[in-house]
């Protein structure tokens, strides 16, 4: 079934692409926004970038991230970092809303959690850089 206007082959291409981009930027022990990971997945696959002036084009590449965060729980199904918590808007100091929001569906994060809550949630997701032999770099 084709997604966002988006065949499967594309999204197994752009999942597996992204997982990997992910990986390597834990390892270095640092973050990524979207642009970059935009970027980088088109430069990687051939496939088409996302538009971001598109609300439907945004939506898809959250839906990407949570594909990525599957495949991450594939991978490790008692490890429970998200991936997504490393790709955030530029110039921003943590993950947008869709990333709480996953957290949320997977119960890693109350429904009603505070702001302070899901700022020392996403913190600690970043932490995955440890698990990739790297120290964090989050400022």
């Amino acid at each position: 079934m084709s997604a966002y206007g988006r065949e499967d082959s594309e999204w197994d291409e752009l999942v597996d692409a992204g997982h990997a981009f992910l990986v390597e930027r834990a390892r270095l022990g640092k973050l990524t926004s979207y642009t970059e990971l935009n970027v980088t997945l088109a430069r990687r696959t051939g496939c088409r970038p996302f538009d971001f002036k598109r609300a439907d084009e945004r939506a898809a590449m959250g839906h990407l991230l949570g594909l990525i965060v599957e495949r991450g729980q594939e991978i490790a199904p008692s490890d429970p970092h998200l991936m997504r918590a490393l790709v955030n808007y530029l110039g921003a100091n943590d993950a947008g809303s869709g990333f709480y929001q996953l957290a949320k569906e997977l119960q890693l994060l109350p429904m009603s959690a505070s702001v302070d809550e899901k700022f020392s949630f996403w913190v600690k997701q970043v932490g995955l850089y440890e698990r990739h032999g790297a120290g964090p770099t989050v400022a």
